[in-house]
């Protein structure tokens, strides 16, 4: 925000935790950053949404100058696949389950969880640069539509059930 004076971060979620460690009751993750960053936050130009309809949401990737997604370790967030499938620029992590899916400077960006730098870095390359950025996206969209078709998502879901159903219909 330094570096972008008309850059604006919009923040989307509630304050209830969906993973992770719960917080002690009356704190929020939000809050705690909040805490962190006093006085060093211009929240004229931070703005959390909360919890927005899923139309919405998806209106919001589309117009995005990027999709930070910074994450340790863990079961990939939908959200990065919404992402990247609505042409959102993805920055993110460079962790397991990121790198399954973003080759760096393929398909988006890999920036180091723990370095600051590098992801304000990364973050001022796609603002400087957004001629440069369209490919990227083009390829994260791609990504999706060949390796996450919906087709297939819903004939595994079949394929599971019919599986369930096989197994517990025998004595």
């Amino acid at each position: 925000m330094q570096r972008r004076p008309n850059c604006r971060v919009l923040i989307i979620g509630g304050d209830d935790v969906s993973y992770g460690r719960k917080l002690p009751a009356g704190e929020t993750y939000r809050g705690q950053m909040l805490a962190e960053l006093q006085g060093k936050l211009d929240l004229s130009r931070v703005h959390f949404l909360g919890k927005i309809p899923y139309q919405q949401y998806l209106r919001v990737l589309q117009i995005s100058t990027a999709h930070i997604y910074l994450t340790v370790p863990f079961v990939l967030s939908w959200s990065m696949l919404e992402a990247m499938s609505s042409g959102c620029l993805v920055i993110g992590s460079r962790t397991a389950p990121v790198e399954e899916v973003i080759v760096d400077g393929e398909n988006g960006l890999l920036v180091d969880f723990f370095s600051e730098r590098e992801i304000a870095d990364a973050i001022d390359r796609v603002f400087a640069h957004p001629d440069q950025m369209q490919a990227l996206r083009d390829a994260a969209r791609a990504t999706i539509l060949q390796r996450y078709p919906l087709k297939a998502g819903i004939q595994a879901y079949r394929d599971l059930f019919a599986h369930w159903l096989a197994e517990t219909a025998q004595p």
